[in-house]
């Protein structure tokens, strides 16, 4: 894998630090809900699931 492609997958990994920061968390603690689930699991399934995808794409398109 070239050094560009392993330099995504990092900035992958900072951002998913970042978005599931213990303050950006409390951000979405609420009593509401989307579809019977609280808000703060729709926003860290949510976020789990997009870094997954990212990296996925990252790669396998990338690794040939």
């Amino acid at each position: 894998m070239k050094r560009r492609h392993e330099q995504k997958l990092v900035i992958v990994t900072i951002s998913l630090l970042a978005l599931l920061n213990i303050p950006i968390i409390t951000l979405f603690k609420s009593t509401e809900s989307i579809v019977g689930f609280p808000v703060i699991y729709i926003y860290i399934f949510s976020c789990w699931l997009a870094s997954i995808i990212i990296s996925y794409i990252i790669i396998n398109h990338f690794y040939e």
